[in-house]
């Protein structure tokens, strides 16, 4: 008796092109891909097949483990809840992203919720109640006290495949501008506007003298262990440098072309937000990841905060005729995957784990016609090793 799984009459995106035809399955992997009518398996009725996205940086999670200001969420219900929006927008690997370190005000707070995320994680994946396969992304404060002591504490995990390097420091990278600092930490009632004054003043103190042994002792750890290891907001050739010197692998959310053009100048992976494509351009005032995959400067695009944001830029981007659909995958699951070194999933080819997503494109505008039509995924169905989990 055999379990093979056979889909047929799909488009079935490759690497390099595009094939109406048929793929079978065995033992959780992609054993044939063929063209032509097949009499067998379970007819997809012309939709598109392509590979699961692989999600490198996602911070969605935090939206359930906090769904309001003061209110926290129990970890494995909010966990299970991120992965099932997570699948249902076609994501079938998803890095979670932890934050490590805090600002002085928020340790306490800070450091439990890692541990509480950290524990559901491993929790609901020894369980086995996950859609998607999920692992853990460390994103790492370097100018923060308390940063690498919980980093040390929580990267010997298994399930940890990305850690990244992060200052918010007013005045570096992302707040270069330290007005920016101001308005977002004020406007998002982080600090009362009578005292951020005080705390960027208190924010500098702590940054300067920890933030180079806390990048250096991560970075150093990180790649002992065979993790990959990713810099932040990187906003000059300098930041690129200093990661390069590290041993850096990937370039999260350059603020610049200059930074992006070094990145690949060293052959780091750039990684952008998947948001930034949809939105037209950067909610920071950053460099547009638009304008970064024109140079031929940008290999990934993630959800960051939209889970259905990878595959709606995708099919964008392709729309507007920017990219072939192929070229979509590689940004969006390929790439990905062997920035971290999953090199079993990520496309469609023979031998590679069964990771699909079953895909119909409609035809969306306003009701008053006050935007053009424009195509946009609706994602039918998610297999994961060939068992569908969405």
């Amino acid at each position: 008796m055999t379990n093979d799984l056979v889909f047929k009459n799909a488009q079935v995106v490759l690497r390099d092109e595009i094939v109406h035809g048929n793929i079978l399955i065995r033992a959780g992997k992609i054993a044939d891909i063929s063209t032509g009518s097949v009499t067998v398996g379970e007819d997809l009725d012309g939709d598109y097949v392509l590979p699961g996205v692989v999600e490198l940086h996602t911070d969605h999670v935090e939206y359930h483990m906090r769904p309001r200001p003061g209110v926290e969420w129990e970890p494995m219900s909010a966990v299970l809840a991120h992965d099932a929006q997570m699948a249902a927008a076609g994501a079938t690997t998803v890095l979670d992203a932890v934050r490590l370190g805090s600002e002085p005000r928020a340790r306490e707070t800070t450091t439990a919720a890692a541990r509480r995320l950290m524990g559901a994680i491993r929790g609901a994946r020894e369980a086995g109640a996950f859609r998607a396969d999920h692992a853990a992304h460390l994103r790492c404060e370097v100018s923060a006290e308390d940063c690498f002591d919980v980093f040390a504490e929580l990267v010997d995990e298994p399930n940890v495949l990305l850690v990244s390097l992060m200052d918010h420091t007013p005045g570096q990278r992302q707040f270069e501008d330290v007005d920016q600092f101001r308005k977002y930490f004020v406007g998002k009632g982080m600090v009362p506007e009578s005292e951020v004054e005080t705390y960027i003043e208190e924010l500098l103190r702590e940054a300067d003298r920890h933030t180079e042994a806390n990048r250096n002792r991560i970075s150093q750890s990180a790649l002992q262990q065979g993790i990959a290891v990713a810099t932040h907001d990187d906003a000059t050739a300098a930041h690129v440098d200093e990661a390069v010197q590290l041993g850096v692998s990937i370039s999260e959310f350059p603020t610049s072309v200059a930074a992006a053009e070094a990145a690949v100048q060293n052959g780091l992976y750039v990684v952008m937000g998947a948001p930034n494509i949809v939105r037209g351009g950067s909610q920071s005032g950053n460099v547009a990841a638009h304008e970064l995959l024109d140079r031929g400067l940008l290999h990934i695009l993630s959800s960051d905060y939209v889970p259905a944001s990878p595959l709606q830029a995708v099919f964008q981007l392709v729309d507007e005729g920017s990219i072939t659909l192929s070229e979509g995958t590689e940004l969006v699951s390929t790439n990905p995957a062997k920035a971290v070194g999953l090199e079993d999933r990520g496309q469609i080819a023979v031998g590679k784990r069964a990771d699909l997503i079953r895909v119909r494109e409609i035809q969306v505008g306003d009701r008053d016609m006050s935007s053009a039509k424009q195509s946009m995924p609706v994602v039918r169905a998610v297999f994961r090793e060939g068992m569908r989990v969405a």
